[in-house]
């Protein structure tokens, strides 16, 4: 079975010491589980991925059109991205994260999906605060650090575990609607903004989408959990901007 427990890396970050590991967990079976912690605090896990992977398939299916352009907000272990490119009608993807040891580990291939990522051309890292760019003025940037002021077709983000439960507080002020229609502006007409959370439908929030957006709804995402032996569920909110 080899070892049941491997920190792989460790280093410091803008918001605390990050670190990966890797173990088995003998009652699920022989499969490697990797983990990131942030602090003492978990951020994510490859034990419970079904959701990452469907907020970019259903994100994606409501999109129009081809050779789409695509923001992942949130690189996480790879799996949101990966199943963007998975869709052949993306013809890029733009991956943004603020933790610069997450996209050593994908560009170091020390996480499984790395290979993935960088094999594919459509895809590009970009160092930055999801947050800050989303909100910046046209003039200013955006998230295409190389071509400030485009728009894209989808913008899918993935890093609170909710728009409660958040990572750091200075989050918070993103969850409006002044801050939601700014990153609007990145978006095409038509186009879709997808969000993951960890909780239930937000009716705060839901209200917050639906002065922003059209088409706003909240997909609930089941899967068994075998540490506590029921289904647990996360949820992904999909919106689109008036065309």
């Amino acid at each position: 079975m080899g070892l049941l427990f491997e920190q792989i890396d460790s280093q410091p970050s803008e918001i605390g010491e990050i670190t990966l590991r890797r173990r088995k967990i003998p009652a699920i079976g022989d499969r490697d589980i990797f983990e990131v912690k942030l602090g003492e605090e978990f951020l994510m896990s490859s034990m419970f991925v079904d959701a990452e992977i469907a907020l970019s398939d259903i994100g994606l299916n409501e999109t129009e059109g081809d050779n789409l352009s695509v923001v992942v907000g949130g690189l996480g272990l790879g799996y949101t991205a990966v199943a963007a490119l998975k869709h052949e009608r993306v013809g890029e993807l733009l991956i943004v994260e603020y933790l610069e040891p997450v996209i050593g580990w994908h560009e170091q291939e020390l996480v499984p999906l790395g290979a993935d990522i960088n094999a594919d051309a459509r895809s590009r890292y970009v160092h930055g605060s999801f947050f800050d760019l989303a909100i910046a003025e046209p003039s200013e940037g955006g998230f295409d650090p190389a071509s400030p002021g485009r728009t894209f077709d989808a913008i899918l983000l993935d890093i609170d575990h909710s728009p409660r439960a958040l990572l750091h507080d200075s989050n918070a002020s993103f969850y409006t609607t002044d801050n939601i229609g700014k990153m609007a502006q990145q978006l095409k007409p038509r186009g879709i903004f997808a969000m993951w959370s960890n909780e239930g439908e937000d009716e705060e929030f839901m209200a917050v989408l639906r002065d922003v957006f059209t088409d706003v709804a909240c997909h609930y995402v089941r899967f068994f959990n075998p540490f506590q032996n029921r289904e647990s569920f996360n949820t992904v909110y999909v919106a689109r901007k008036p065309g």
